[in-house]
């Protein structure tokens, strides 16, 4: 392996994939490189991820540390674990290890699988139950699933007067217009060192100003990936971007809706099914294949109970309306982001042609860009659970493949380019749509839970939760009730504006 473009240090210096990582590589890295501490992180039911602090003593504890981890209290945690029996261990996963980019004592920071008193995998952890759903998954299909997400969100900052970007227009901006560029790129690099498989960055759409505050909006978009590592570098760049916000004195957010009349965020997730290297989503000529049309004929099928994992409070819905680029009819096409299931342009053909014209200079090359083909799923937002939304996208890519009919099902929601356009109104008459509140989503999830507890991959008593706590939210007319009344559209805001 070439270790020296690799942004991860610990990737460079092992000279191994992080999907190699042992416990001796990282008690090698940190004997060698005179580390101090251990982090360990674990996520909880809020969506964060949680901090456990060791000091290295000796060799001895250190690899306690790494083999053992260490008891937590579940109760605390997560609501559904009763006080009385909630001890649970955390347990580090050396492939997710990194040197943490913010303390100044040197620290390598790991994620952690939790388990039980008897040392089984706790089957009501979220990242337990993705694991879970990954399996199913190969033992139907016989493909792995890779995803990545576009993780949206604002940055919030004092205005300023010198070089205003234009209300809504800030799509791809560059400095000086956009603020928030040095702020974005810092975030890039930290989440590349902390083995973040990034695609890109740039600036979003949503560009206001509020009172006294600017608000830009900014993407960073991964590289596909094992379904289970893709969660993993989620989480982490998250919890990377909030803390160097915090360094550098901004806010920022991950909520759904700001406010009324602005681009709301979404995290929208890309997805494929990888049979050895092969994306078998797409055929020899970069069409796509059947096992494409059965996957996104199981995300059709699941959208309205998906909903109930990637978007899990009542300002989801306010992004979630008609006639913006936020899906609401379950339907899928090519290209078009008013769809639920978008088909992104994938570099069928002319890719060598247009870089030899691009470049005079250079001859026409064919490269083989059929891994570059996803399908994107684009109602989730920034509420999402990561892992039970992953988990259920593969849930959802696996029913496709037990359907009877899913072929014939998946081509009859098909629309053309333009959603709206008149040649799709017959198609548009006979769509069923996403839910429109935290309510129906619950009893959608209801509905179709069978699907998600089939092969043991949900526990039933986490989709009680699940279902419980949304229907709590008694949201059903929450949209229609805050029509003009803007002091309450804040006061939602407000409240989940660190949602996720």
């Amino acid at each position: 392996m070439d270790k020296t473009l690799h942004p991860d240090p610990l990737v460079r210096f092992l000279e191994k994939p992080r999907a190699a990582f042992t416990r001796a590589d990282l008690i090698r890295y940190i004997r060698e490189n005179a580390i101090e501490m251990i982090n360990l992180h674990y996520p909880g039911a809020d969506g964060r991820l949680k901090t456990l602090n060791f000091v290295i003593n000796d060799e001895a504890y250190l690899e306690s540390i790494l083999t053992c981890g260490e008891r937590v209290d579940g109760s605390s945690l997560f609501p559904y674990i009763e006080a009385g029996a909630s001890d649970l261990y955390v347990v580090p996963r050396y492939r997710t290890a990194f040197r943490n980019p913010f303390s100044e004592i040197p620290t390598v920071d790991l994620l952690c699988s939790y388990y039980t008193k008897d040392g089984s995998p706790f089957d009501m952890a979220p990242e337990q139950t993705l694991r879970r759903a990954h399996e199913a998954l190969r033992r139907v299909t016989g493909f792995n699933f890779h995803a990545m997400g576009e993780l949206e969100f604002y940055v919030v900052s004092p205005r300023e007067e010198l070089f205003q970007t234009d209300d809504q227009r800030g799509y791809h901006e560059s400095t000086p217009f956009n603020k928030g560029a040095e702020f974005r790129a810092r975030a890039m690099q930290y989440i590349a060192q902390a083995g973040g498989e990034i695609k890109y960055g740039h600036s979003e759409v949503g560009n206001f100003t509020l009172g006294d505050r600017i608000y830009e909006q900014n993407e960073i978009e991964f590289l596909p990936t094992d379904v289970e590592a893709a969660a993993d570098q989620l989480m982490v760049a998250k919890w990377i971007i909030r803390t160097l916000a915090y360094q550098y004195g901004v806010d920022v957010t991950f909520a759904p809706k700001i406010t009324v009349g602005k681009a709301g965020s979404g995290l929208h997730i890309h997805t494929r099914l990888m049979d050895g290297c092969r994306n078998a989503m797409v055929n020899d000529d970069g069409s796509l294949s059947e096992n494409a049309l059965k996957a996104i004929a199981g995300y059709l099928a699941l959208a309205p109970s998906l909903t109930a994992f990637g978007n899990t409070n009542p300002t989801s819905y306010f992004r979630l309306v008609p006639h913006q680029e936020a899906p609401t009819n379950i339907c899928w096409g090519d290209r078009n982001r008013s769809v639920l299931i978008r088909v992104p342009l994938g570099w069928s053909s002319g890719t060598g042609q247009m870089a030899g014209d691009a470049n005079p200079l250079e001859e026409p090359v064919k490269i083989d860009t059929r891994l570059k083909q996803t399908v994107e799923f684009r109602c989730p937002d920034g509420s999402a659970d990561i892992y039970l939304l992953l988990a259920g996208l593969t849930v959802a890519a696996r029913h496709g493949f037990e359907m009877g009919n899913a072929i014939r099902y998946a081509r009859e929601r098909y629309v053309d380019v333009n959603i709206f356009d008149d040649r799709n109104k017959e198609v548009l008459d006979r769509l069923s749509h996403l839910p429109a509140s935290c309510e129906e989503s619950a009893r959608r999830l209801e509905e179709q839970r069978a699907v998600y507890e089939s092969h043991g991959v949900f526990p039933p008593r986490l989709i009680d939760g699940l279902v419980a706590r949304l229907a709590a939210f008694r949201d059903r007319d929450l949209r229609r009730e805050c029509i003009g009344n803007d002091t309450r559209i804040q006061e939602l805001v407000k409240t989940w504006f660190y949602c996720g």
